[in-house]
């Protein structure tokens, strides 16, 4: 056993006894008895014992109602503290923390071995752009006080891991560590309401707060170090190779509680935020800075001959400004109109000048150690969150811009600008565009739709350039759907030309992108304001839903790679902002990985990728985390500009193709014609209860009626986990890589598995689906919860996965799932003894809850927990 397995295993042992220890000192003897036995009986089932899984499933079937509630608990809780000691595992210096997780020497050394000159790796590094979109997407299913009380459990395991602790601090600690876990169980896991938007944007606010605040400017001073010691370069002070943007409080789509008024706040209050934060960290320097000595161009800068501490006395200056402009915020957010005096902190400028000067002049007077300390610190955190803390994108549905225009030029008499031709649409907006008088009458009264995008476009007018850094347009399908938002914001008045990325998203819209941004990029006008750049953000999660995984993935490849040659042949400078879920049926994965599954080129613009969820927590939730993460982008952006992926070769091409449309005709065969699929779906998985979990402020549809097409990607993903099939990433795949080696391709899969990193991506993602898959358990799902006439449904796909399973094993040439990543398959089936009886107990509860028009409250809110604890024991949700 490795040296960081056994430290794994030792804390989750340690963890496992003294939930063990609660559970028996909570609910007494028996109870803790009943929790063991199904542990044990879990534990010799997963290695085989057919008789120990019928006494488990029996077990459960037999549990009273008031027994499901703290055996649920037990195992939510226990994969919880799971996943925390794994996630330590990652930080610790007995384990996979014991070296840098900044090796710039490493890439360095294996970029000269690929002939690649120092001169360039320098131009790479000038140019990284990694720009991290926090979103609001309802996938984090822990409450905020669980989350942080887990990672006080991941701080006592750090205080713990030392070789050199006394006995009675190691004492100390353990009680602590009792204490957490008892806070832990007598607090309730489930929200009883949803999270509202501004909460949603809290949350994204204290992930800065408590992690990248410190992590950004930690990881580019030891990134700096490197790159001295390596290339004798470091990244300007005024660099910004980093920043964070945001969804919460911003996103529209489909959800009716982001409003304009909800975003107006949430830009006040991140505002607030920072302006708090960095109050901190000139409190600070106005301790640290008490140097006398200072370059005449300093003074003349101050303005003060005499003063005897110049840095001291610049540092109380801004700290003064910055309580003026908290003060000012404050009656803002509480509705008042204030003017915006010179002494409020209203731009980045007005923060960084001051510091800027302080550093040139520290520098030139020698104390250059001084200079590049915390004072470095609070430059980069101007570069990278500056006084906004975070940027918040606006997303909203293209619908929704068309009927609004349409009730216009109704009102106006002039037509239904809906039931016009995309030709006579652009005609009127580039008129519109191109006029001095306004559309919108001043007394007119539109619908209160109407009004919400209008009032909308008006809080991006009022709030100064760079605090919205895009407006996203989802289901985008034409030209117009652009333009019409350019208009809209020229109507209400926006002093600046905000750049408007249209979101491609299903099958046809990836398919059809490159035609509407050539026809775009056309447009004298349109080309005329975008400086030459352009931002296009590809979905992952609706064109998985549309078409199935392989085919969106071909699509979303294909769709990049035209993009790129589309931007490239008009003089753009193209920006892919990937729109990847936290799950392989949402474009998730590894950040390497996925970034290497991309087309050469297409991050030269930079990355521009969201994070999602749960995986905020799992990603960049505590500093080392999310050092650790921003190690991981750098090096896979250096290597992926520098050393980029083949492209595809035109026999590879053909192949994907074919199986792209062999995968999507067996997909949608299944899920959009066969008529008893939505009836199995619904019986088969806890869908219905998900809507009952108030895990965020969107609701699971975009419209109230509707089947599958109109579900939210994450609910569809999120169904289909909990039952273990995890269908959505793997139906289609499968039989389309069998078809072709059927067909004789099997040399040529093999190739493109070992050639080219798209294809060799597919395929690992395929393998870590079918590892978190249980045929078994499905099947349960199925016979205790699916009318008898729909079980065939469940048979059938239960045998297709059986064989998907050895058709991707043939072509990785791999004798089990995972084979190559033996560490990753071990915690699967660590977790596994766990997850089981929560899908056993979460089939038993379905079934009692589904039979019973009444049913005690204990029973909803164990079922609650079991949803909970399986996406805990995936380690995802959506």
């Amino acid at each position: 056993m490795s040296q960081s397995n056994s430290l794994m295993n030792n804390n989750i042992s340690m963890l496992g006894t003294l939930l063990g220890d609660t559970i028996k000192e909570a609910l007494g003897e028996a109870m803790f008895d009943r929790v063991e036995t199904i542990r044990r009986l879990s534990k010799a089932s997963d290695n085989g014992d057919m008789d120990a899984h019928d006494e488990l499933v029996k077990t459960l079937q037999n549990l009273p109602d008031e027994e499901f509630l703290p055996v649920a608990q037990a195992f939510n809780q226990f994969l919880n503290l799971t996943n925390t000691a794994e996630q330590y595992d990652i930080i610790s210096q007995h384990a996979l923390g014991k070296d840098n997780p900044v090796n710039f020497p490493a890439i360095h050394k294996m970029l000269k071995e690929k002939g690649i000159s120092d001169d360039e790796i320098k131009k790479s590094l000038d140019e990284i752009s990694i720009d991290l979109v926090l979103t609001a997407h309802p996938t984090e299913i822990n409450r905020r006080s669980l989350i942080n009380n887990l990672n006080e459990v991941s701080d006592s395991l750090q205080q713990l891991d030392h070789d050199d602790i006394v006995d009675y601090k190691k004492e100390q600690i353990m009680r602590r560590l009792k204490q957490l876990i008892v806070q832990y169980w007598f607090t309730d896991e489930i929200r009883k309401n949803r999270p509202t938007p501004n909460e949603e944007a809290k949350w994204g606010y204290d992930v800065v707060e408590n992690s990248l605040w410190k992590a950004v400017p930690e990881f580019l001073r030891e990134l700096n170090l490197q790159l001295k010691n390596t290339l004798g370069y470091t990244i300007s002070i005024d660099a910004r190779p980093i920043h964070f943007s945001s969804w919460m409080g911003g996103d529209r789509d489909g959800n009716p509680n982001v409003t304009s008024a909800v975003t107006r706040d949430v830009l006040l209050q991140s505002r607030k935020r920072a302006a708090l934060l960095f109050l901190n960290d000139i409190e600070v320097l106005v301790k640290e800075l008490s140097m006398f000595n200072c370059t005449p161009q300093f003074r003349e800068y101050l303005g003060d001959n005499d003063v005897q501490e110049p840095y001291r006395e610049l540092m109380k200056r801004l700290r003064l400004k910055l309580r003026k402009t908290i003060a000012y915020l404050d009656e803002r957010i509480e509705g008042k109109q204030v003017p915006v005096t010179d002494d409020i902190i209203f731009h980045n400028e007005q923060l960084w000048e001051p510091l800027i000067q302080c550093y040139h002049s520290l520098i030139e007077c020698g104390m250059k150690s001084i200079a590049e300390d915390k004072l470095s610190d609070t430059l980069r955190r101007v570069k990278c969150f500056g006084v906004t803390l975070v940027q918040i994108d606006v997303r909203q549905e293209s619908t929704r811009h068309t009927e609004a225009l349409s009730e216009i030029t109704r009102y106006l008499g002039i037509g239904d600008y809906e039931s016009w031709s995309e030709a006579e649409k652009q005609a009127f907006l580039l008129k519109e565009l191109a006029s001095n008088r306004p559309l919108i009458p001043n007394k007119w009264e539109p619908s209160a739709e109407t009004q919400e995008v209008i009032e909308t476009c008006r809080v991006i007018a009022e709030t100064p350039e760079g605090a919205i850094p895009v407006y996203v347009i989802s289901m985008a399908r034409t030209p117009s759907d652009v333009l019409a938002v350019h208009l809209f914001l020229k109507e209400t008045g926006c002093p600046y030309t905000l750049p408007v990325a249209p979101l491609f998203e299903t099958l046809n819209d990836l398919n059809n992108a490159e035609d509407v941004m050539r026809q775009l990029l056309n447009i004298g006008w349109y080309k005329g304001i975008t400086n030459n750049k352009q931002m296009v953000m590809i979905g992952y999660s609706d064109s998985a839903k549309d078409a199935g995984a392989l085919a969106a993935g071909w699509a979303q490849y294909r769709g990049q790679e035209a993009l790129l040659k589309v931007c490239a042949d008009a003089g753009v400078s193209l920006t892919l902002f990937h729109g990847r879920g936290g799950t392989i049926g949402r474009g998730g994965g590894p950040a390497k990985v996925a970034l290497f599954s991309q087309p050469p080129g297409s991050l030269k613009g930079g990355l521009r990728v969201t994070e999602q969820g749960e995986m905020i927590r799992f990603k960049l939730g505590l500093p080392s985390l999310a050092i650790n993460t921003l190690s991981l982008y750098l090096d896979a952006i250096l290597e992926a500009n520098l050393l980029p992926p083949p492209a595809p070769k035109d026999e590879w091409r053909k192949v994907m193709d074919e199986l792209s449309d062999t995968s999507c005709k067996a997909y949608q065969g299944l899920v959009h014609q066969n008529e008893d699929f939505i009836p199995y779906f619904y019986q088969a998985t806890p869908e219905a209860e998900l809507a009952k979990l108030p895990l965020g402020s969107r609701p699971a549809k975009r419209r109230p009626t509707g089947g599958v097409e109109s579900l939210r990607a994450i609910p569809w993903i999120f169904g289909w986990t909990q039952n273990r099939l995890m269908l959505p990433a793997w139906l289609g795949a499968g039989q389309a890589l069998q078809e072709a080696i059927d067909n004789g391709k099997l040399a040529l899969l093999e190739s493109m598995y070992n050639e080219w990193p798209f294809f060799n991506t597919r395929i690992s993602m395929l393998e870590m689906v079918f590892a978190k898959a249980d045929k078994r358990i499905a099947a349960y799902y199925d016979k205790r919860l699916v009318e008898p006439r729909l079980q065939y449904l469940g048979a059938e796909l239960q045998e297709q996965l059986e064989k998907n399973i050895q058709t991707v094993l043939n072509i990785a040439h791999d004798d089990y799932l995972m084979e190559s990543l033996p560490a990753i398959a071990s915690n699967i089936a660590m977790r596994n003894i766990y997850t089981v009886p929560l899908n056993l107990l979460q089939v038993e509860l379905l079934q009692r809850c589904r039979s019973q028009v009444e049913h005690p409250q204990e029973l909803e809110q164990a079922l609650m927990i079991t949803i909970s604890g399986i996406a805990a024991g995936m380690r995802n949700t959506g």
